[in-house]
């Protein structure tokens, strides 16, 4: 059987990414120009600057994939492209750009749902990981445990009701004046300081075992540094982060696992940027160990956006004869599982 070989287009928030993704689980090339320097100046990611920045980068990352790849764009099956959720503008530069190439040379398009695309990073590493699984989604703008049935076929059994972790992390990461982007710098400060120095709330939604809310936890992270100000009292940066990060870890394992064991099944992995996070990786690879349960988890590189991961799950949805038209659109609210 020939090899199937697909072209993945990624540009849904500050990265440009292309990639070559062979038999869905080969990566021959995984090229991402990141904007985080440039937004860093500002706090966090400027749509518009976002977008200027994709249209300058986008014909030279996917250039440089074909290269890097040694594979000439004809022998590509399809293109596989982030449709949404993500920043319109930048949704739309990825989607112009694939439609563009697939109309001038008629290969086939393949929309993909970026969540989808995180989920299956998992697959890029793990030769064995196959449905069905729990898998939790934790990045910047997610929060999502997800039941992972087959390929392409999900359930949301879990998702926070107002902040998403990665949101989280970085506004108590900018109320300590860590500055952006927080996740990696809370991770690395917490290090130095004590998780059971304060303690934070770990909030349950009442009606729903499985959803998260983290917007309580950062409140009660502001008041308590507040609280410092208005009585003078030296703020311990480190103990703050590692006491923020154990209440966010805590939740995460404890819905996780819960999970896990009700809908019974014996696989567990992790996706998204928050994903790279050390202590998280750490906690849940102890819990999985002690409840015998199976952990999956991709490289740091493959949690955070990337197009590898928009390239196996294009191809997933390729073998299964789903294509796109030209019509294609950015959909920036797209919900998981919805096409």
């Amino acid at each position: 059987m020939e090899d199937i070989m697909i072209l993945g287009i990624e540009s849904s928030c500050d990265e440009t990414a292309a990639a070559v993704v062979k038999n869905g689980r080969e990566v021959l090339s995984n090229v991402i120009s990141s904007q985080i320097a440039l937004h860093t100046l500002y706090g966090g990611v400027v749509p518009e600057i976002a977008s200027r920045k994709h249209i300058e980068k986008i014909n030279q990352v996917i250039e440089t994939a074909l290269l890097e790849a040694e594979v000439p764009l004809e022998r590509m099956d399809a293109i596989a492209v982030t449709y949404g959720p993500g920043l319109v503008g930048a949704l739309l530069v990825g989607v112009s750009e694939a439609k563009a190439i697939s109309f001038a040379t008629g290969i086939p398009l393949v929309g993909v749902h970026h969540i989808e695309g995180h989920i299956c990073a998992n697959y890029i590493e793990n030769k064995d990981l196959e449905p069905p699984f729990i898998c939790l989604v934790v990045s910047g703008g997610h929060s999502h445990l997800v039941a992972v049935k087959d390929y392409g076929v999900y359930e949301i059994i879990g998702r926070t009701r107002d902040d998403a972790a990665g949101e989280a992390f970085d506004k108590v990461a900018r109320a300590i004046g860590l500055g952006y982007p927080g996740g990696p710098k809370i991770d690395k400060l917490s290090r130095e300081g004590n998780p059971e120095a304060i303690s934070f709330p770990r909030a349950k939604v009442q009606e729903s075992e499985y959803d998260f809310s983290f917007s309580g936890l950062k409140s009660a992270v502001l008041n308590y540094l507040n609280g410092c100000k208005m009585k003078g009292e030296r703020v311990c940066a480190a103990d703050v982060a590692a006491s923020f990060q154990k209440a966010v870890i805590d939740v995460l394992v404890e819905h996780s696992l819960h999970a896990v064991k009700e809908f019974g099944y014996e696989k567990f992995a992790i996706a998204g940027g928050v994903a790279s996070n050390s202590s998280l990786r750490e906690a849940l690879a102890g819990r999985c160990a002690r409840e015998g349960v199976r952990f999956y988890y991709p490289s740091p590189v493959f949690c955070t956006d990337n197009a590898a991961m928009i390239g196996t799950a294009g191809y997933y949805e390729f073998i299964k004869g789903a294509k796109s038209g030209y019509d294609l659109n950015a959909v920036p609210n797209l919900k998981l599982g919805e096409r």
